[in-house]
């Protein structure tokens, strides 16, 4: 990562206190590293994007990047009641329906399916935020809770489980929840040094820091010095080093997170560039054929270093273990925009126009009804409604819209992209969830992946500016799923974005996925360029998109359909992605108005989208938005 700022990322919560305390305003090595302090999902964000150098992260969160080392010996652990990560409930856990998990640690959320698991209870888990999880708890609802609200909330309710505690008497061993992680050759020397003088001289102020952390926030002096000092643990001995090894094992064997082990770096032996054997890309494949996860690393080395040729043999693979039937499946339905006026701006795109240019429009009834009229005709099931951000259109113009086009044609609605539905709660000052609750009344069945584009803010800014971030995307696909609706999830690259950001933009939609199983199948494409728009095209062309879907198909594991995107690549391209992981060819094209306007425009109707399917081997089938057959294959 060399020319990268020197930051620090590190949990903000009083257990991580010790170990950065020393770089704080103050403190003995402030000015050596800046420090940037956040939750534990959001530091681990930012040493995945590259925005720090090294970072105190979730040991899940480092094995899912993979290609990590330990920065020093110290972590955040416990060797049997850590007090702050814990179920609650007002019931016994055997009585609960339903268990929110804090967002907010992957390892945490990890280990309580674990420990449920390895108990034989099955509830439903849902993520929330720390708040919504432990306002939800009551009756059959319960809540994991961790950190500093885990610790305020001590002696609330009936019933408590402490997950270290559970995992000791599980195991016989210590659990390892965070540590310093960093990328190879990311940190110097004298840097890795420092971390461990902070965590030496914090270690000798924790009861100082109780006291103050007590007289900010509340509780008592006492009992958090207790916790600082008797419940956690800081040193990663052998025995943790143990216990942090069977956790990554037994999640391993669970398919929730990569097979995974960190060298530790020390002062005296600093990062290596060299990877170890087993970190060769015969393994990688091999683990990935088998049906292994893989970590963020081994994603970017398939895409850098893989045959094509290796590729489209283990996507193959994947894909006939998720689908082992020989049918590929394809839908039909129309791609209406049903306006081109938009806010946002993007500087890739040649469709939208501004509020009061005279070649904007929003869609009459009549021109609607002749288009959804075509549809019927054609035996299309849905159609997949998206358009700009029209602040003239208002929730109530799009409920009749919605109710208007299920009385008269009874079609499907596949409809407004999360950047719309965040528009629309701006814009009428509701949550999110309450426009998707009326959209959903109204006839909405399922929400697109559009403007995922890439989930990385740092692109996001370059491309789209005025654009919602990849946490506010991701919030809606959660609220949708949580709803019952379904989604589909995309990605548009080949601009600003680099291979590392396009396996983060795997890496979010695959932990999304984890939580919600509301996805039905990814697409991806490159960008299509045209003279006007305002950003040069970046990294594209057939082979790396071929590539791009292949590894996609490998990363996500835990979706079940991939297609392929011959909208713009071409139906040659598209037949040919169906050899490289794709069971899905997408829909007929009646019409397409945003990828049109930069130039591409191609079309395919049902009776040659069939006939490309069983020339690659393959039996057609027609199906739902929810992948439901409605045709026998032929």
């Amino acid at each position: 990562m060399s020319g990268a700022p020197r930051r620090l990322g590190a949990v903000s919560y009083l257990n991580a206190r010790p170990l950065w305390a020393a770089f704080e305003e103050g403190g003995p090595l402030h000015g050596r590293l800046e420090l940037e302090l956040g939750l534990p999902s959001v530091v681990a964000r930012r040493l995945a994007e590259d925005e720090v150098a090294a970072a105190l992260v979730p040991v899940a969160a480092a094995a899912t990047l993979g290609g990590l080392s330990l920065a020093g010996g110290a972590c955040i652990g416990s060797r049997g009641p850590v007090r702050s990560v814990v179920l609650v409930a007002e019931r016994p856990l055997h009585e609960l329906d339903t268990i929110a998990l804090d967002l907010s640690s992957r390892t945490s959320a990890v280990l309580a399916r674990l420990v449920l698991a390895r108990r034989g209870l099955s509830p439903r888990l849902v993520g929330r935020a720390p708040r919504q999880a432990i306002e939800g708890v009551a009756d059959r609802a319960g809540a994991l809770v961790i950190g500093d609200p885990a610790l305020a909330l001590e002696g609330r309710f009936a019933h408590t489980l402490d997950l270290a505690e559970a995992w000791r008497e599980w195991t016989g061993l210590p659990f390892v929840f965070a540590a310093w992680f960093a990328r190879p050759r990311a940190l110097s020397e004298a840097e890795l040094g420092a971390l461990e003088a902070a965590a030496a001289w914090g270690l000798e102020r924790r009861e100082a820091m109780a006291a103050a952390h007590a007289a900010a926030h509340g509780g008592d002096p006492a009992s958090l010095a207790s916790y600082l000092q008797d419940s956690l643990r800081y040193e990663l001995d052998d025995e943790a080093t143990r216990g942090l090894e069977r956790f990554l094992d037994e999640a391993a064997a669970a398919g929730l997170l990569p097979p995974a082990r960190f060298e530790r770096l020390s002062p005296s032996a600093p990062p290596r560039a060299a990877r170890s054997p087993s970190r060769s890309l015969d393994a990688i494949l091999a683990r990935a054929e088998e049906g292994a996860r893989l970590s963020g690393d081994d994603g970017e080395r398939l895409l850098a270093e893989a045959s094509l040729f290796d590729l489209g043999l283990a996507a193959q693979s994947a894909r006939t273990r998720k689908n082992p039937s020989d049918v590929v499946t394809y839908i039909v339905d129309r791609n209406v925009n049903y306006t081109n006026v938009c806010t946002t701006s993007c500087r890739f795109c040649a469709f939208y126009r501004r509020p009061g240019d005279p070649e904007g429009y929003v869609l009459t009834r009549e021109v609607l009804a002749q288009k959804l009229s075509e549809v019927k005709e054609a035996g299309g099931v849905q159609i997949l409604l998206q358009g700009g951000l029209n602040p003239a259109l208002r929730i109530e113009w799009y409920e009749d819209l919605f109710r208007w086009i299920k009385a008269d044609f009874a079609l499907g609605l596949h409809a407004l992209s999360p950047e719309e539905i965040l528009h629309i709660a701006e814009l009428e000052g509701l949550s999110v969830t309450q426009v998707l609750e009326r959209l959903h009344a109204a006839g909405l069945d399922s929400v697109p992946g559009g403007g995922a584009e890439i989930l990385v803010d740092r692109v996001r800014r370059t491309i789209a500016k005025a654009k919602c971030t990849s946490e506010q995307w991701l919030s809606v696909m959660r609220a949708a799923h949580g709803l019952g609706l379904r989604s589909s999830a995309t990605m548009m690259y080949g601009t600003v974005d680099t291979a590392r950001d396009r396996i983060n933009h795997l890496l979010k939609l695959r932990e999304l996925q984890d939580e919600t199983g509301g996805f039905t199948a990814f697409f991806c494409w490159d960008y299509q360029f045209e003279e006007g728009t305002h950003i040069r095209p970046g990294e594209h062309g057939t082979m790396l998109y071929l590539r791009q879907q292949a590894v996609a198909r490998l990363m996500l594991d835990n979706f079940d359909h991939v297609g392929a995107s011959w909208v713009t690549q071409g139906p040659d391209v598209g037949q040919v992605a169906l050899l490289f992981g794709a069971d899905d060819l997408g829909s007929v094209m009646f019409e397409e108005n945003v990828v049109s306007s930069a130039g591409t425009t191609f079309r395919m109707d049902a009776r040659g989208m069939e006939a490309r399917i069983r020339a690659t081997g393959y039996r057609a089938a027609r199906r739902d938005v929810r992948y439901v057959w409605l045709t026998e294959p032929v």
